[in-house]
Protein backbone atom coordinates (compact mmCIF):
# COMPACT_ATOMS: atom_id res chain seq x y z
CA UNK A 1 0.00 0.00 0.00
CA UNK A 2 1.10 3.34 -1.16
CA UNK A 3 1.89 5.74 2.17
CA UNK A 4 -1.28 7.80 0.74
CA UNK A 5 -3.50 5.06 0.84
CA UNK A 6 -1.86 4.26 4.56
CA UNK A 7 -2.66 8.00 5.68
CA UNK A 8 -6.54 7.79 4.16
CA UNK A 9 -7.09 4.66 5.55
CA UNK A 10 -6.06 5.89 8.84
CA UNK A 11 -8.18 8.89 8.84
CA UNK A 12 -10.98 7.29 7.46
CA UNK A 13 -10.90 4.64 10.78
CA UNK A 14 -10.07 8.00 13.28
CA UNK A 15 -13.08 9.28 11.84
CA UNK A 16 -15.76 6.65 11.93
CA UNK A 17 -14.36 6.08 15.41
CA UNK A 18 -15.40 9.47 16.08
CA UNK A 19 -18.44 9.60 14.46
CA UNK A 20 -19.34 6.53 16.26
CA UNK A 21 -19.06 7.97 19.53
CA UNK A 22 -20.39 11.14 19.25
CA UNK A 23 -23.65 12.19 21.51
CA UNK A 24 -24.94 14.59 19.03
CA UNK A 25 -27.02 13.21 15.90
CA UNK A 26 -24.58 12.85 13.18
CA UNK A 27 -27.49 11.32 10.54
CA UNK A 28 -28.21 14.85 8.96
CA UNK A 29 -25.96 17.29 7.22
CA UNK A 30 -26.13 20.46 4.83
CA UNK A 31 -23.63 20.96 2.30
CA UNK A 32 -23.11 23.21 -0.53
CA UNK A 33 -21.54 21.28 -3.05
CA UNK A 34 -22.13 17.32 -2.76
CA UNK A 35 -23.59 14.81 -0.58
CA UNK A 36 -22.94 11.02 -0.34
CA UNK A 37 -25.46 9.25 1.82
CA UNK A 38 -24.79 5.54 2.99
CA UNK A 39 -25.91 2.68 4.99
CA UNK A 40 -22.34 3.67 6.74
CA UNK A 41 -20.50 6.78 7.41
CA UNK A 42 -16.80 5.56 6.38
CA UNK A 43 -18.50 4.81 2.84
CA UNK A 44 -20.40 8.05 2.97
CA UNK A 45 -16.35 9.61 3.47
CA UNK A 46 -15.12 7.24 0.56
CA UNK A 47 -17.14 8.39 -1.60
CA UNK A 48 -16.98 12.86 -0.92
CA UNK A 49 -13.26 12.05 -0.94
CA UNK A 50 -13.61 11.01 -4.43
CA UNK A 51 -16.01 14.17 -5.20
CA UNK A 52 -13.52 16.07 -3.57
CA UNK A 53 -10.43 14.85 -5.81
CA UNK A 54 -12.63 15.67 -9.13
CA UNK A 55 -15.08 12.98 -9.72
CA UNK A 56 -18.52 12.99 -10.36
CA UNK A 57 -21.65 11.06 -8.44
CA UNK A 58 -21.14 8.11 -10.59
CA UNK A 59 -16.96 7.78 -9.79
CA UNK A 60 -18.54 8.16 -6.08
CA UNK A 61 -21.26 5.59 -6.54
CA UNK A 62 -18.74 3.41 -7.23
CA UNK A 63 -16.31 4.04 -4.69
CA UNK A 64 -19.24 4.05 -2.07
CA UNK A 65 -20.58 0.52 -3.26
CA UNK A 66 -17.33 -0.84 -3.56
CA UNK A 67 -16.61 0.27 0.19
CA UNK A 68 -20.60 -1.11 1.17
CA UNK A 69 -19.32 -4.79 -0.11
CA UNK A 70 -16.50 -4.90 2.11
CA UNK A 71 -17.46 -2.81 5.55
CA UNK A 72 -21.35 -4.31 5.45
CA UNK A 73 -20.88 -7.71 3.79
CA UNK A 74 -24.10 -9.40 5.33
CA UNK A 75 -25.95 -6.91 2.65
CA UNK A 76 -24.23 -5.94 -0.64
CA UNK A 77 -21.05 -6.69 -2.36
CA UNK A 78 -19.93 -7.66 -5.89
CA UNK A 79 -21.29 -11.42 -5.24
CA UNK A 80 -24.85 -9.50 -5.67
CA UNK A 81 -26.59 -6.92 -7.57
CA UNK A 82 -28.43 -4.52 -7.77
CA UNK A 83 -30.41 -1.19 -10.00
CA UNK A 84 -28.78 2.30 -10.67
CA UNK A 85 -30.22 5.22 -11.89
CA UNK A 86 -28.48 7.70 -13.37
CA UNK A 87 -29.59 11.75 -14.12
CA UNK A 88 -26.84 13.75 -15.09
CA UNK A 89 -27.06 17.92 -14.66
CA UNK A 90 -27.38 17.79 -18.58
CA UNK A 91 -30.63 15.92 -17.96
CA UNK A 92 -29.51 12.57 -19.63
CA UNK A 93 -31.28 10.04 -17.61
CA UNK A 94 -30.58 6.31 -17.97
CA UNK A 95 -31.37 2.71 -15.87
CA UNK A 96 -28.46 0.51 -15.39
CA UNK A 97 -30.17 -3.23 -14.21
CA UNK A 98 -27.06 -4.96 -13.05
CA UNK A 99 -29.59 -7.80 -11.48
CA UNK A 100 -28.50 -11.18 -11.03
CA UNK A 101 -29.58 -13.75 -13.40
CA UNK A 102 -30.95 -17.54 -13.05
CA UNK A 103 -27.67 -19.96 -14.61
CA UNK A 104 -28.44 -21.24 -18.03
CA UNK A 105 -28.44 -24.84 -16.15
CA UNK A 106 -31.68 -24.02 -14.24
CA UNK A 107 -35.31 -24.41 -14.11
CA UNK A 108 -38.68 -23.80 -13.34
CA UNK A 109 -39.02 -26.91 -10.99
CA UNK A 110 -35.48 -27.21 -9.88
CA UNK A 111 -36.28 -26.92 -6.42
CA UNK A 112 -39.18 -29.35 -6.40
CA UNK A 113 -39.29 -31.28 -3.33
CA UNK A 114 -37.07 -29.85 -1.30
CA UNK A 115 -37.65 -25.49 -1.13
CA UNK A 116 -34.49 -24.81 0.99
CA UNK A 117 -32.57 -25.18 -1.09
CA UNK A 118 -34.12 -22.26 -2.90
CA UNK A 119 -33.53 -19.94 0.52
CA UNK A 120 -29.34 -20.90 1.05
CA UNK A 121 -26.73 -22.85 -0.10
CA UNK A 122 -24.94 -23.63 -3.74
CA UNK A 123 -28.00 -23.97 -5.58
CA UNK A 124 -29.74 -20.42 -4.48
CA UNK A 125 -26.57 -18.54 -5.89
CA UNK A 126 -27.48 -16.69 -9.13
CA UNK A 127 -25.34 -15.42 -11.40
CA UNK A 128 -24.13 -11.71 -9.69
CA UNK A 129 -24.01 -8.27 -11.68
CA UNK A 130 -23.06 -5.87 -9.36
CA UNK A 131 -19.39 -5.37 -10.31
CA UNK A 132 -20.48 -5.82 -14.28
CA UNK A 133 -23.25 -2.86 -13.49
CA UNK A 134 -20.87 -0.62 -11.57
CA UNK A 135 -18.18 -0.37 -14.23
CA UNK A 136 -20.42 0.00 -17.38
CA UNK A 137 -21.77 2.99 -15.58
CA UNK A 138 -18.38 4.14 -15.05
CA UNK A 139 -17.33 3.83 -18.60
CA UNK A 140 -20.60 6.00 -19.71
CA UNK A 141 -20.69 8.47 -17.39
CA UNK A 142 -18.00 8.44 -15.12
CA UNK A 143 -15.70 11.63 -15.26
CA UNK A 144 -12.61 10.32 -15.97
CA UNK A 145 -10.55 12.33 -13.55
CA UNK A 146 -10.29 9.31 -11.41
CA UNK A 147 -9.42 6.23 -12.13
CA UNK A 148 -11.09 2.87 -12.06
CA UNK A 149 -8.37 1.67 -9.65
CA UNK A 150 -8.54 4.74 -7.34
CA UNK A 151 -12.55 4.00 -7.05
CA UNK A 152 -11.67 0.16 -5.74
CA UNK A 153 -8.92 0.89 -3.75
CA UNK A 154 -10.55 2.17 -0.62
CA UNK A 155 -12.37 -1.23 -0.47
CA UNK A 156 -9.14 -2.79 -0.76
CA UNK A 157 -7.76 -1.19 1.85
CA UNK A 158 -10.61 -1.55 4.53
CA UNK A 159 -10.77 -5.52 3.12
CA UNK A 160 -7.06 -5.88 3.69
CA UNK A 161 -5.83 -3.80 7.02
CA UNK A 162 -9.29 -4.54 8.59
CA UNK A 163 -12.31 -2.66 9.57
CA UNK A 164 -14.36 -1.74 12.86
CA UNK A 165 -17.99 -4.45 13.15
CA UNK A 166 -20.53 -1.62 12.68
CA UNK A 167 -23.26 -2.06 15.36
CA UNK A 168 -25.63 -2.79 12.67
CA UNK A 169 -23.08 -5.80 11.04
CA UNK A 170 -22.90 -6.55 15.07
CA UNK A 171 -26.41 -7.16 15.00
CA UNK A 172 -26.73 -9.18 11.66
CA UNK A 173 -23.44 -11.64 12.77
CA UNK A 174 -25.48 -11.85 15.93
CA UNK A 175 -28.72 -13.00 14.02
CA UNK A 176 -27.07 -15.36 11.27
CA UNK A 177 -24.65 -16.89 13.98
CA UNK A 178 -25.59 -20.51 13.55
CA UNK A 179 -25.40 -20.22 9.44
CA UNK A 180 -21.57 -18.33 9.72
CA UNK A 181 -20.21 -21.42 12.21
CA UNK A 182 -21.86 -23.92 9.22
CA UNK A 183 -20.01 -22.54 6.42
CA UNK A 184 -16.53 -22.30 6.54
CA UNK A 185 -15.27 -18.81 4.64
CA UNK A 186 -17.77 -17.46 6.45
CA UNK A 187 -16.30 -18.83 10.12
CA UNK A 188 -12.90 -17.63 9.03
CA UNK A 189 -13.87 -13.90 7.92
CA UNK A 190 -16.94 -13.79 11.08
CA UNK A 191 -15.37 -15.73 13.62
CA UNK A 192 -11.99 -15.58 16.28
CA UNK A 193 -10.78 -18.30 18.42
CA UNK A 194 -14.05 -20.26 18.11
CA UNK A 195 -16.26 -17.22 19.05
CA UNK A 196 -18.24 -14.61 16.94
CA UNK A 197 -16.47 -10.93 16.21
CA UNK A 198 -18.74 -8.30 18.06
CA UNK A 199 -18.91 -4.90 18.06
CA UNK A 200 -16.09 -2.65 17.15
CA UNK A 201 -13.68 -5.61 16.86
CA UNK A 202 -11.30 -5.55 13.46
CA UNK A 203 -12.62 -8.05 10.63
CA UNK A 204 -10.12 -8.54 7.98
CA UNK A 205 -10.54 -10.58 4.43
CA UNK A 206 -7.56 -10.99 3.04
CA UNK A 207 -8.69 -12.94 0.26
CA UNK A 208 -11.32 -9.88 -0.59
CA UNK A 209 -8.61 -8.00 -0.85
CA UNK A 210 -6.94 -9.86 -3.11
CA UNK A 211 -9.37 -10.06 -5.43
CA UNK A 212 -10.48 -6.81 -5.07
CA UNK A 213 -6.77 -5.82 -6.19
CA UNK A 214 -6.44 -8.03 -9.17
CA UNK A 215 -10.32 -6.29 -10.05
CA UNK A 216 -8.35 -2.42 -9.73
CA UNK A 217 -6.03 -3.47 -12.45
CA UNK A 218 -8.04 -5.62 -14.80
CA UNK A 219 -11.83 -4.61 -14.57
CA UNK A 220 -14.25 -6.95 -14.47
CA UNK A 221 -12.83 -9.36 -16.54
CA UNK A 222 -11.01 -10.85 -13.77
CA UNK A 223 -14.38 -11.90 -12.73
CA UNK A 224 -16.32 -12.55 -15.95
CA UNK A 225 -13.91 -13.88 -18.48
CA UNK A 226 -12.58 -17.76 -18.22
CA UNK A 227 -8.97 -16.20 -18.30
CA UNK A 228 -9.69 -14.23 -15.31
CA UNK A 229 -8.40 -15.61 -11.89
CA UNK A 230 -11.30 -14.93 -10.21
CA UNK A 231 -14.10 -16.08 -12.39
CA UNK A 232 -11.70 -19.39 -12.15
CA UNK A 233 -11.41 -19.87 -8.89
CA UNK A 234 -15.18 -18.98 -8.27
CA UNK A 235 -16.61 -21.56 -10.86
CA UNK A 236 -14.01 -24.18 -9.44
CA UNK A 237 -15.62 -23.46 -6.16
CA UNK A 238 -19.24 -23.74 -7.17
CA UNK A 239 -19.21 -26.30 -9.43
CA UNK A 240 -17.06 -29.00 -6.80
CA UNK A 241 -20.00 -27.70 -4.46
CA UNK A 242 -22.61 -29.23 -6.79
CA UNK A 243 -23.68 -25.56 -8.15
CA UNK A 244 -25.44 -24.67 -11.08
CA UNK A 245 -23.83 -21.84 -12.09
CA UNK A 246 -20.87 -21.78 -14.53
CA UNK A 247 -18.17 -19.62 -16.64
CA UNK A 248 -20.60 -19.87 -19.12
CA UNK A 249 -23.34 -17.71 -16.85
CA UNK A 250 -20.38 -15.26 -15.80
CA UNK A 251 -18.74 -14.82 -19.74
CA UNK A 252 -22.20 -13.73 -20.91
CA UNK A 253 -23.58 -11.69 -18.39
CA UNK A 254 -24.75 -8.32 -19.57
CA UNK A 255 -25.45 -5.10 -17.88
CA UNK A 256 -29.20 -3.96 -19.09
CA UNK A 257 -29.73 -0.24 -20.09
CA UNK A 258 -33.18 0.34 -20.16
CA UNK A 259 -35.37 3.43 -20.34
CA UNK A 260 -36.32 5.33 -16.61
CA UNK A 261 -39.68 5.44 -15.87
CA UNK A 262 -41.60 8.54 -14.89
CA UNK A 263 -44.44 9.99 -13.48
CA UNK A 264 -46.51 13.28 -12.34
CA UNK A 265 -46.72 13.74 -8.85
CA UNK A 266 -48.60 17.35 -8.30
CA UNK A 267 -45.71 19.53 -9.42
CA UNK A 268 -43.15 17.05 -9.01
CA UNK A 269 -41.30 14.67 -11.44
CA UNK A 270 -40.37 11.43 -10.27
CA UNK A 271 -37.66 8.98 -11.80
CA UNK A 272 -37.73 5.54 -11.58
CA UNK A 273 -36.78 2.03 -12.59
CA UNK A 274 -38.66 -0.40 -14.68
CA UNK A 275 -39.48 -4.11 -14.31
CA UNK A 276 -37.78 -6.50 -13.30
CA UNK A 277 -37.65 -3.38 -10.30
CA UNK A 278 -41.18 -3.30 -9.07
CA UNK A 279 -40.16 -0.72 -6.50
CA UNK A 280 -41.23 2.56 -9.17
CA UNK A 281 -44.22 1.24 -10.76
CA UNK A 282 -45.90 0.15 -7.47
CA UNK A 283 -44.96 3.66 -5.96
CA UNK A 284 -46.12 5.66 -9.19
CA UNK A 285 -49.44 3.94 -8.87
CA UNK A 286 -49.89 4.48 -5.14
CA UNK A 287 -49.14 7.95 -5.19
CA UNK A 288 -51.50 8.81 -8.13
CA UNK A 289 -54.37 7.52 -6.44
CA UNK A 290 -53.21 9.52 -3.72
CA UNK A 291 -53.25 12.32 -5.61
CA UNK A 292 -57.08 12.20 -6.11
CA UNK A 293 -57.05 13.27 -2.43
CA UNK A 294 -55.45 16.28 -2.97
CA UNK A 295 -56.85 17.25 -5.94
CA UNK A 296 -59.70 17.30 -3.90
CA UNK A 297 -58.66 18.58 -0.48
CA UNK A 298 -55.01 19.80 0.01
CA UNK A 299 -55.10 17.87 3.70
CA UNK A 300 -56.86 14.83 2.16
CA UNK A 301 -53.49 13.07 2.87
CA UNK A 302 -53.11 14.35 6.81
CA UNK A 303 -54.00 12.29 10.10
CA UNK A 304 -54.98 9.19 10.67
CA UNK A 305 -57.45 9.20 7.62
CA UNK A 306 -54.47 9.69 5.70
CA UNK A 307 -52.55 6.58 6.53
CA UNK A 308 -55.35 4.33 6.16
CA UNK A 309 -56.10 5.92 2.41
CA UNK A 310 -52.27 4.97 1.70
CA UNK A 311 -52.68 2.16 3.14
CA UNK A 312 -55.55 1.42 0.72
CA UNK A 313 -53.65 2.76 -2.13
CA UNK A 314 -50.67 0.60 -1.05
CA UNK A 315 -52.33 -2.38 -1.39
CA UNK A 316 -53.86 -1.73 -4.83
CA UNK A 317 -50.05 -1.47 -5.90
CA UNK A 318 -48.84 -4.80 -4.70
CA UNK A 319 -51.92 -6.21 -6.63
CA UNK A 320 -50.89 -4.51 -9.60
CA UNK A 321 -47.17 -5.74 -8.71
CA UNK A 322 -47.70 -9.59 -8.43
CA UNK A 323 -48.45 -9.14 -12.14
CA UNK A 324 -44.71 -7.57 -13.03
CA UNK A 325 -41.36 -9.93 -13.46
CA UNK A 326 -38.45 -9.68 -16.24
CA UNK A 327 -39.60 -7.97 -19.56
CA UNK A 328 -36.77 -9.74 -21.53
CA UNK A 329 -39.07 -12.79 -20.81
CA UNK A 330 -42.49 -11.38 -20.53
CA UNK A 331 -43.97 -9.02 -22.92
CA UNK A 332 -46.88 -8.22 -21.13
CA UNK A 333 -45.04 -6.72 -18.08
CA UNK A 334 -44.80 -3.43 -20.82
CA UNK A 335 -48.60 -3.48 -20.77
CA UNK A 336 -48.98 -3.72 -17.47
CA UNK A 337 -46.45 -0.77 -16.12
CA UNK A 338 -48.27 1.62 -18.78
CA UNK A 339 -51.59 0.29 -16.62
CA UNK A 340 -50.07 0.64 -13.31
CA UNK A 341 -49.07 4.67 -14.54
CA UNK A 342 -52.40 5.33 -16.46
CA UNK A 343 -54.12 8.40 -14.03
CA UNK A 344 -57.19 7.28 -15.29
CA UNK A 345 -57.08 4.40 -14.18
CA UNK A 346 -55.58 5.68 -10.50
CA UNK A 347 -58.52 7.68 -10.46
CA UNK A 348 -61.03 4.59 -10.74
CA UNK A 349 -58.57 2.82 -8.15
CA UNK A 350 -59.72 5.66 -5.97
CA UNK A 351 -63.44 5.93 -6.19
CA UNK A 352 -62.74 2.31 -5.33
CA UNK A 353 -61.77 2.96 -2.26
CA UNK A 354 -63.63 3.72 1.05
CA UNK A 355 -63.38 5.77 4.31
CA UNK A 356 -65.18 3.63 6.33
CA UNK A 357 -63.78 0.62 5.81
CA UNK A 358 -61.11 -2.09 3.95
CA UNK A 359 -62.38 -5.08 2.62
CA UNK A 360 -60.07 -8.92 1.62
CA UNK A 361 -57.20 -8.72 -0.55
CA UNK A 362 -59.01 -10.21 -3.48
CA UNK A 363 -61.49 -6.53 -3.86
CA UNK A 364 -57.86 -5.22 -4.79
CA UNK A 365 -57.25 -7.60 -7.50
CA UNK A 366 -55.20 -9.81 -5.34
CA UNK A 367 -54.25 -13.21 -8.03
CA UNK A 368 -51.03 -14.12 -7.44
CA UNK A 369 -48.59 -15.07 -4.35
CA UNK A 370 -45.73 -13.11 -4.11
CA UNK A 371 -42.44 -14.17 -3.15
CA UNK A 372 -41.07 -11.53 -0.43
CA UNK A 373 -37.45 -10.14 -1.24
CA UNK A 374 -34.79 -8.97 1.70
CA UNK A 375 -31.96 -7.16 2.97
CA UNK A 376 -30.21 -4.49 0.57
CA UNK A 377 -28.14 -1.96 0.49
CA UNK A 378 -28.74 1.72 -0.69
CA UNK A 379 -26.79 4.86 -2.02
CA UNK A 380 -28.19 8.25 -2.80
CA UNK A 381 -25.51 11.28 -4.35
CA UNK A 382 -25.77 14.24 -5.65
CA UNK A 383 -22.51 15.96 -6.44
CA UNK A 384 -21.25 19.65 -7.32
CA UNK A 385 -22.37 19.98 -10.90
CA UNK A 386 -26.20 18.63 -9.52
CA UNK A 387 -25.39 15.40 -11.29
CA UNK A 388 -27.62 12.17 -9.33
CA UNK A 389 -27.17 8.66 -8.56
CA UNK A 390 -29.53 6.26 -6.73
CA UNK A 391 -28.44 2.99 -6.64
CA UNK A 392 -29.79 -0.29 -4.55
CA UNK A 393 -27.26 -3.33 -4.32
CA UNK A 394 -27.96 -6.33 -2.57
CA UNK A 395 -26.95 -10.18 -1.55
CA UNK A 396 -30.11 -10.72 -0.86
CA UNK A 397 -30.70 -12.07 2.67
CA UNK A 398 -28.35 -11.17 5.70
CA UNK A 399 -24.75 -13.08 4.31
CA UNK A 400 -26.73 -14.12 1.11
CA UNK A 401 -26.66 -18.03 0.33
CA UNK A 402 -24.63 -18.31 3.82
CA UNK A 403 -21.60 -19.19 1.51
CA UNK A 404 -18.15 -17.63 1.05
CA UNK A 405 -16.18 -18.55 -0.98
CA UNK A 406 -12.80 -19.31 0.98
CA UNK A 407 -10.54 -18.56 -2.57
CA UNK A 408 -12.06 -14.84 -3.86
CA UNK A 409 -13.35 -14.13 -0.06
CA UNK A 410 -16.55 -13.47 -2.13
CA UNK A 411 -19.96 -13.81 -0.15
CA UNK A 412 -22.39 -15.40 -2.93
CA UNK A 413 -25.98 -14.31 -3.44
CA UNK A 414 -29.20 -16.11 -2.53
CA UNK A 415 -31.07 -14.06 -5.56
CA UNK A 416 -32.75 -17.55 -6.62
CA UNK A 417 -35.22 -17.10 -3.90
CA UNK A 418 -36.79 -14.22 -5.56
CA UNK A 419 -38.27 -15.97 -8.21
CA UNK A 420 -41.69 -18.27 -7.42
CA UNK A 421 -41.82 -21.90 -7.63
CA UNK A 422 -44.76 -23.78 -8.97
CA UNK A 423 -47.15 -24.86 -6.62
CA UNK A 424 -50.44 -26.77 -5.97
CA UNK A 425 -50.44 -25.72 -2.12
CA UNK A 426 -50.95 -22.11 -2.03
CA UNK A 427 -53.82 -19.85 -1.89
CA UNK A 428 -53.46 -17.74 -4.10
CA UNK A 429 -51.15 -20.08 -6.48
CA UNK A 430 -47.49 -18.13 -7.00
CA UNK A 431 -47.24 -16.12 -10.09
CA UNK A 432 -46.00 -17.72 -13.09
CA UNK A 433 -44.49 -14.50 -14.30
CA UNK A 434 -42.00 -14.99 -12.20
CA UNK A 435 -40.89 -18.19 -12.22
CA UNK A 436 -37.37 -19.63 -13.23
CA UNK A 437 -36.14 -19.52 -16.43
CA UNK A 438 -32.45 -19.90 -17.62
CA UNK A 439 -30.98 -16.54 -18.00
CA UNK A 440 -33.94 -14.74 -16.29
CA UNK A 441 -33.96 -12.05 -13.53
CA UNK A 442 -36.11 -12.51 -10.58
CA UNK A 443 -39.00 -9.90 -9.74
CA UNK A 444 -37.35 -6.98 -6.82
CA UNK A 445 -38.95 -3.91 -4.93
CA UNK A 446 -35.63 -1.96 -5.19
CA UNK A 447 -37.13 1.35 -5.88
CA UNK A 448 -34.22 4.19 -6.69
CA UNK A 449 -35.49 7.41 -7.50
CA UNK A 450 -35.01 10.89 -8.25
CA UNK A 451 -37.09 13.61 -8.17
CA UNK A 452 -37.37 16.71 -10.38
CA UNK A 453 -39.72 20.28 -9.42
CA UNK A 454 -39.91 22.29 -12.77
CA UNK A 455 -37.51 20.55 -14.36
CA UNK A 456 -34.90 20.53 -12.08
CA UNK A 457 -33.27 17.93 -9.82
CA UNK A 458 -35.05 18.07 -6.25
CA UNK A 459 -33.80 14.95 -4.49
CA UNK A 460 -32.33 11.55 -4.59
CA UNK A 461 -34.05 8.91 -2.43
CA UNK A 462 -34.29 5.30 -2.12
CA UNK A 463 -34.17 2.24 0.88
CA UNK A 464 -32.82 -1.03 1.32
CA UNK A 465 -35.22 -4.14 3.24
CA UNK A 466 -36.88 -6.20 0.98
CA UNK A 467 -40.68 -5.66 -0.14
CA UNK A 468 -41.02 -3.18 2.41
CA UNK A 469 -39.07 -0.48 0.51
CA UNK A 470 -41.61 0.50 -1.69
CA UNK A 471 -44.04 1.91 1.31
CA UNK A 472 -41.14 3.34 3.20
CA UNK A 473 -39.50 5.72 -0.34
CA UNK A 474 -43.35 6.24 -0.45
CA UNK A 475 -43.38 7.55 2.92
CA UNK A 476 -40.30 9.17 3.15
CA UNK A 477 -41.57 11.11 -0.04
CA UNK A 478 -44.88 11.97 1.45
CA UNK A 479 -43.57 13.01 4.71
CA UNK A 480 -41.27 15.62 3.17
CA UNK A 481 -43.01 16.94 -0.02
CA UNK A 482 -46.09 16.90 1.10
CA UNK A 483 -47.07 17.15 4.61
CA UNK A 484 -43.53 19.64 4.90
CA UNK A 485 -41.84 17.24 7.79
CA UNK A 486 -37.68 18.17 7.91
CA UNK A 487 -35.69 15.76 6.03
CA UNK A 488 -34.50 13.75 9.00
CA UNK A 489 -38.04 14.00 10.84
CA UNK A 490 -39.34 12.32 7.24
CA UNK A 491 -37.06 9.46 7.52
CA UNK A 492 -37.16 8.86 11.13
CA UNK A 493 -40.78 9.18 11.48
CA UNK A 494 -42.46 5.48 12.34
CA UNK A 495 -43.83 3.81 9.71
CA UNK A 496 -46.49 0.94 8.06
CA UNK A 497 -46.47 -1.41 5.35
CA UNK A 498 -48.79 -3.21 3.61
CA UNK A 499 -47.72 -6.74 1.13
CA UNK A 500 -51.38 -7.33 0.19
CA UNK A 501 -51.36 -10.99 1.22
CA UNK A 502 -51.73 -11.87 3.97
CA UNK A 503 -54.42 -9.18 4.47
CA UNK A 504 -52.35 -7.06 7.41
CA UNK A 505 -51.11 -3.97 8.21
CA UNK A 506 -47.33 -3.76 9.56
CA UNK A 507 -46.25 -1.17 11.81
CA UNK A 508 -42.91 -0.36 13.13
CA UNK A 509 -42.26 -1.34 16.77
CA UNK A 510 -38.36 -1.40 16.36
CA UNK A 511 -35.57 -0.44 18.78
CA UNK A 512 -32.80 0.38 16.59
CA UNK A 513 -28.92 -0.72 16.70
CA UNK A 514 -28.19 2.86 18.34
CA UNK A 515 -31.64 2.71 20.59
CA UNK A 516 -33.93 4.86 18.69
CA UNK A 517 -37.38 3.87 19.60
CA UNK A 518 -40.04 3.87 16.19
CA UNK A 519 -43.62 3.20 17.44
CA UNK A 520 -46.78 3.67 15.05
CA UNK A 521 -48.62 5.74 17.46
CA UNK A 522 -51.56 4.12 19.39
CA UNK A 523 -54.28 6.57 18.34
CA UNK A 524 -53.31 5.68 14.75
CA UNK A 525 -53.55 1.98 15.40
CA UNK A 526 -57.17 2.38 17.01
CA UNK A 527 -58.35 4.34 14.46
CA UNK A 528 -56.98 2.19 11.59
CA UNK A 529 -58.46 -0.99 13.82
CA UNK A 530 -61.90 0.75 13.87
CA UNK A 531 -61.57 0.40 9.92
CA UNK A 532 -60.76 -3.45 10.04
CA UNK A 533 -57.43 -3.64 9.38
CA UNK A 534 -55.91 -6.16 11.12
CA UNK A 535 -52.65 -5.00 12.62
CA UNK A 536 -49.33 -6.54 13.46
CA UNK A 537 -46.08 -5.25 14.76
CA UNK A 538 -42.81 -5.87 13.19
CA UNK A 539 -39.35 -5.34 13.95
CA UNK A 540 -37.99 -5.08 10.99
CA UNK A 541 -35.54 -2.51 9.87
CA UNK A 542 -36.17 -0.71 6.32
CA UNK A 543 -33.22 1.85 5.39
CA UNK A 544 -33.83 5.14 3.34
CA UNK A 545 -31.36 7.41 2.65
CA UNK A 546 -32.47 10.47 1.17
CA UNK A 547 -30.26 13.88 -0.12
CA UNK A 548 -32.80 16.97 -1.35
CA UNK A 549 -32.68 21.03 -2.09
CA UNK A 550 -34.49 21.55 0.62
CA UNK A 551 -34.16 25.12 0.57
CA UNK A 552 -34.05 25.98 -2.91
CA UNK A 553 -31.07 27.69 -2.82
CA UNK A 554 -28.38 24.85 -3.82
CA UNK A 555 -27.73 23.92 -0.05
CA UNK A 556 -28.26 19.96 -0.32
CA UNK A 557 -29.57 18.39 3.01
CA UNK A 558 -28.23 14.54 3.59
CA UNK A 559 -29.74 12.25 5.85
CA UNK A 560 -28.74 8.70 6.39
CA UNK A 561 -31.30 6.32 8.00
CA UNK A 562 -30.40 5.92 12.18
CA UNK A 563 -31.90 2.61 12.30
CA UNK A 564 -29.05 1.01 10.54
CA UNK A 565 -26.86 3.77 12.06
CA UNK A 566 -25.65 5.23 9.16
CA UNK A 567 -23.74 8.77 8.49
CA UNK A 568 -24.08 10.94 5.51
CA UNK A 569 -21.28 13.04 4.13
CA UNK A 570 -20.63 16.15 1.98
CA UNK A 571 -18.74 19.00 1.40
Amino acid sequence: MSPSSFLWFAVAMLLFSLLASASGRREEIQAANGVVATDDGRCSEVGVEVLKEGGNAVDATVASAFCLGVVSPASSGIGGGGFMLIRLANGTTQAFDMREKAPLNSSADMYHGNETQKRSGILSVAVPGELAGLHTAWEQYGSRNISWKRLVEPAENFSRNGFLISPYLDFQLKSSEQQIFADEGLKSIFTRNGTMLKLNDTCQNEKLAETLRLIANEGPKAFYSAEGEVAKNLINEITSAGGRLNMTDLENYQVKIREPITSKFLDLEIIGIPPPSSGSATMMLMLNILAQYLNENPSGLNGSLGIHRKIEALKFGFAARANLGDPDFDSNVDKVVSKMLNVRIAKQLRNDTSDNTTFSSQYYGQKWNETEDHGTSHVSIIDAERNAVSITTSINSFFGSKILSPSTGIILNNQMDDFSMPSNSTSPPPAPVNFISPGKRPLSSMNPTIILKNGTLKAVLGASGGAHIIASTSEVFLNHFIHGVEPLDAVMAPRFYHLLYPNNVLYENLTSVIGDHYLLPADVRTFLQMKHHNLTSSSSAIICQFVVDQFGNGTLTGVSDPRKAGVPAGY
